[in-house]
């Protein structure tokens, strides 16, 4: 959250946190002071109060309003009235959140503030590993505020009888409308029950769906319902936005095969900002990662990727390197759309719109926080356009940009480095493959209709060296026109530049082979016309084998899950082993 000692911007209030009533305590005002916390947002003006009156909230409020300390604040103070010291397992406070890295986050901004409890011990639940450790650091440092993901503290609950939850005094459920769309509906709906309906609680949303209604039903008591929004940027917005002030919203329709040349060109342009570009998949991610480095007009940016299915600590690390420099591009998918608060981001690239139409205002508003200004950007294809006026219908209006004709070429530099290393071929691929099975399940499926996709150009976007074989090209005819394999390579040749998985790749071929020659061919047998033939099975007979073969998948998948859960594996053991690395 980023800091303002001056007078209040547009995106503040004037109202100062030391004029709230009911009044903050001298140990929160000045830990406010120092981390140059003045005047308050209008989210904080409105929902501080209400929860230190031990008030229930539902709170509505766009992207980058400053939600975190807008219950950070009233629970510190909350804490603060307990009347008892706690004692080491007494657990007065939780803080749910949709991600690992929102929590991480909530966590490092509640900290300075918490620090002003001389005896409130705080908890970060979060997967990625092992429970075991996390059990063993509550049972010996004791836990009183637990902040994490649903999951992670569901299981820490389930499991640990010595937590006490008598004395419970709040507990914060973040980003709700995404905690119940990533489908933590029932570790919520367990968690509830163990708590102590005399308690107060606060429920913040960037959208209040029906969904978060239902939940705000459940989880609250006559909750006051607080809702703060920008207010219109122009005559299309209506009487409100749900994009920050200060944002300006851009488009570029280009051609897939142009994509690339416009993003190096749009990034060399703006080499001394700080920007944000999004994938629609972790394999774009992987992919991107590896190519754009390779790029001659990129040599010396700083380049950081970002994903889901990264491991926790690789994950930390990236989050840690993007926030700490002033100026650098992170690949990412929707991991890094929602909640989290790098600062000082200039700009932000929406490669691939969201699968997701809802994700696309959580991605923008990484930029533009708390009055400052920012930029952003989305890349459309010819026949995407219709996104524009669908944005603009829901309050998001974009103004054109036009793809500019005179850049250099980046495809033969991509398809370079495929032909130098196996890696970035075999990315490639992934990528590819990964981004049209995406692009079938988009939330939009009438205006990115994915039979109408222009593979040819999407694959020379990618810089492939040759189509892949996938039922999509082979069954629904793609349109392939415009893809040029690449002339003189044979792809069976083409090395890995890491040594060791080169030398692995060539043991792994001449056992191949080997085991090929070892094995005796048969001749078909020519069928008698004369013998009766064995008839096709019924479809109930179909369904019988497949419940079969879907009970051993699921029972092989349940026994991967409780190793998971035991920490004997770790998440990218738990992908492979299930299957889901695949997509």
């Amino acid at each position: 959250m980023e800091a303002s000692t001056e007078a209040p911007n547009r995106a503040l209030t004037k109202i100062r946190f030391s004029e709230l009533d009911p009044p903050l305590s001298e140990p929160i005002l000045g830990a406010l002071t120092k981390s140059g916390f003045n005047y308050c947002t209008p989210v904080q003006a409105a929902t501080i109060p209400l929860l230190c009156k031990f008030k229930d909230v539902a709170v509505d409020a766009a992207t980058g309003s400053g939600k975190t300390l807008a219950f950070v604040v009233p629970l510190v103070e909350i804490l603060r009235r307990s009347p008892d010291k706690p004692k080491p397992h007494q657990v007065l406070g939780i803080i749910l959140s949709p991600t690992r890295e929102l929590a991480s986050q909530i966590y490092n901004v509640a900290e300075p503030f918490i620090s002003t409890l001389s005896n409130v011990k705080p908890m970060l639940l979060v997967g990625g590993l092992g429970v075991r450790a996390d059990m063993k650091k509550i049972e010996e440092e004791g836990a009183n505020l637990l902040i994490g993901t649903p999951g992670r503290i569901f299981d820490i609950m389930d499991r640990m009888d010595i937590l006490d939850y008598r004395n419970f005094e709040i507990l914060i459920l973040d980003e709700a409308d995404r905690l119940l769309e990533l489908g933590f509906q029932k570790q919520i709906n367990s968690i509830l029950p163990r708590l102590p309906k005399l308690r107060r609680t606060g429920l913040f949303s960037a959208t209040q769906t029906e969904a978060v209604g239902e939940l705000a039903k459940a989880g609250l008591r006559n909750p006051v319902r607080v809702e703060v929004k920008t207010e219109a940027k122009d005559e299309l917005a209506s009487a409100s936005s749900k994009t920050p002030l200060g944002l300006e919203m851009e488009y570029m329709i280009c051609e897939a095969d142009k994509k690339p040349s416009q993003l190096v060109d749009f990034l060399t342009k703006n080499m001394n900002e700080k920007i944000i570009v999004y994938f629609m998949t972790c394999a774009s991610v992987d992919y991107w990662g590896v190519v754009l480095p390779r790029i001659a007009a990129l040599k010396g940016f700083s380049i950081i990727p970002l994903h889901g299915k990264m491991n926790q600590i690789a994950r930390g690390k990236a989050l840690a390197s993007f926030t700490e420099i002033s100026s650098g591009i992170l690949l990412c998918t929707d991991v890094a759309a929602r909640g989290l608060d790098i600062p000082g981001v200039d700009l932000v690239v929406q490669y691939d719109p969201p699968q997701d139409p809802n994700m696309f205002v959580h991605r923008v508003g990484r930029t533009a926080r708390l009055g400052r200004r920012g930029r952003a950007i989305v890349f459309l294809l010819p026949k995407e356009e219709e996104y524009v006026d669908f944005q603009r219908i829901r309050r998001v209006p974009l103004q054109e940009r036009i793809c500019s004709d005179d850049v250099p070429d980046i495809t033969p530099q991509i398809r370079t480095a495929a032909k130098k290393d196996r890696d970035v071929m075999e990315k490639g691929l992934k990528g590819f493959v990964s981004f049209i099975r995406a692009y079938k399940e988009h939330h939009c499926s009438f205006i990115f209709r994915w039979k109408e996709l222009a593979v040819g150009k999407l694959a020379m976007g990618f810089g492939l060296l040759h189509l892949p074989s996938m039922s999509e090209l082979k069954n629904h005819s793609l349109f392939t026109h415009g893809f040029v394999p690449a002339e003189d390579v044979n792809v069976e040749e083409i090395k890995y530049k890491d040594k060791n998985r080169e030398k692995q790749r060539k043991r792994n071929l001449k056992a191949r082979k080997e085991a090929e020659l070892e094995q005796p061919k048969f001749n078909k047998p020519k069928r008698n016309p004369k013998e009766s033939v064995t008839r096709k099975q019924t479809a109930k007979q179909r369904r019988a084998v497949q419940t079969v073969d879907d009970a051993e998948e699921l029972d092989r998948d349940y026994r991967a899950l409780k190793k998971l859960k035991k920490g004997t594996i770790d998440e990218a053991e738990f992908a492979k082993l299930t299957g889901a690395e695949d997509f």
